[in-house]
């Protein structure tokens, strides 16, 4: 998949700006707050209709704006027209992926919310939107994936789970649902002092179950399938020998589910090499089979009826899969206890690169892949070895922003068969040139102002 043009309206930095892309590597270059990183946030919203910096629609508005407005084109690998990855073929249209340019527009209003239309459609719901175009975005916090508590690894893995099942991600609007409407009726019998209506607490606590029980499934399938993923992703960002692994550990009494997995963390059942061109749902099962999921059920059942006081008097449900743990290793010890700053940084590099390839198998499209300023803070080996990820054949469009040109082409420069490179200067929210940047100096373009 690859964005051919993006226009934003009021979009924090951007009054009205229009930008084409090359359909491989871009380049976005510009001083702090020129907005760079905003462009890139713009491309987030219309892979997954969220920001990945802002926690609100309302933070990502123009000073002085009601609304905003984010629209671009998408043109699927399957299309063959250059895109990258496609091969003109036609083997994906044949295997029932669409050839069709994607159009995508959100619009955002104070008061009104947001809206989202493909290819001119308004979607019923904003959600529908995930998993159209996959996106994987690098960042300079991709360390606290790794350094921080658990909250971060759930959301990282919840995003890719996300993009191409859309069952998964049906679970998990549901059991945020849920959980939040248990929690209410706990926190009101905590201020009541009194337990709460045994009826419905038993009605919450059943949907509950059942929503807990497809995530914990879905998960402990993912991550055994992940670890090859992350395996290899790591040994192309590092020369060291340590192995990564990754284990979803199920807290409060349920690892023993886990115990239902292989040795790698995989379902017995669980097909392990899935075809890319196999609908996302059928390439890691996401529901477990019953006898599992029952498995699943009890445990939490069990679980929910241990820490029935402390949830009363907590006002919150102590068990579940937002409590969670996904445990990550170097060798034998714990990345998050042992691991250097720049361990934290490699492995968080080598996450993402897996789940790059993840969603690249899983959907048959490649990811959109966003690099928010991640070459400052990295050594000059880590620096050629990340751009020589980006310039290999495997990898589809690609668009990273840094401060200065002269941080990035020194290092793209010295690449055996580098691809040509699309400079895009960014100025007071507006773009200020582009350049076509290449080993064939005669065929790339001169910067032109815009």
């Amino acid at each position: 998949m690859r964005i051919s043009h993006i226009r934003l309206r009021n979009f924090r930095a951007h009054d009205d700006s229009r930008i084409e892309w090359d359909e491989g590597v871009n380049l976005l270059v510009g001083s702090n707050g020129a907005g760079k990183t905003n462009v890139l946030e713009a491309i987030h919203v219309l892979c997954l209709s969220r920001s990945f910096l802002a926690s609100s629609d309302r933070y990502v508005l123009q000073k002085g704006a009601d609304h905003y407005e984010v629209e671009g084109t998408f043109i699927p690998d399957a299309a063959g027209d250059g895109a990258a990855g496609g091969n003109g073929s036609g083997e994906a249209a044949a295997a029932g992926r669409s050839t069709r340019p994607i159009r995508v527009r959100v619009a955002y209003a104070g008061g009104q919310g947001k809206k989202v239309f493909v290819n001119g459609a308004p979607l019923e719901r904003v959600s529908d939107l995930v998993g159209r175009v996959p996106v994987v975005v690098f960042s300079p916090d991709d360390h606290r994936i790794t350094s921080e508590g658990p909250d971060e690894r759930r959301r990282m893995l919840d995003t890719i789970m996300c993009q191409w099942s859309p069952v998964y991600m049906d679970a998990l609007i549901q059991y945020r649902r849920v959980l939040k409407q248990r929690n209410e009726l706990l926190q009101a019998s905590r201020r009541r002092n009194r337990a709460p209506d045994p009826t419905l607490l038993e009605s919450w606590t059943e949907e509950f179950i059942r929503h807990a029980a497809v995530i914990i499934g879905a998960r402990l399938r993912f991550v055994g399938q992940f670890a090859d993923y992350l395996q290899a992703a790591y040994e192309r960002v590092s020369d060291v020998t340590e192995r990564p692994t990754m284990r979803y550990e199920p807290i409060d009494g349920l690892a023993a589910a886990s115990d239902d997995v292989d040795a790698a963390g995989a379902a017995p059942d669980a097909a392990p090499d899935a075809a890319p061109d196999a609908a996302p749902d059928a390439a890691v099962s996401v529901k477990p089979p019953a006898p599992e999921a029952a498995r699943i059920a009890e445990r939490l059942r069990e679980e929910l009826e241990r820490t029935g006081r402390s949830e009363r008097d907590r006002g919150a449900t102590q068990v579940g899969p937002h409590r969670d743990e996904i445990l990550m290793k170097l060798g034998e010890l714990p990345v998050r206890r042992y691991a250097s700053q720049g361990q934290h940084r490699t492995f968080g590099m080598a996450l993402k690169l897996a789940q790059y390839d993840f969603l690249t198998d899983r959907t048959g499209e490649h990811p959109i892949l966003l690099l928010d300023d991640v070459f400052d803070n990295l050594d000059p080996e880590r620096i050629t070895a990340f751009l020589g990820v980006l310039n290999s054949d495997v990898m589809g469009q690609s668009i990273t922003t840094a401060a200065r040109r002269e941080i990035v082409l020194p290092y793209f420069d010295a690449l055996d068969g580098a691809k040509t490179c699309r400079i895009i200067e960014i100025k007071n929210g507006e773009m200020a040139g582009e350049q076509a940047y290449g080993r064939d100096r005669e065929a790339a373009a001169d910067v032109t102002e815009a």
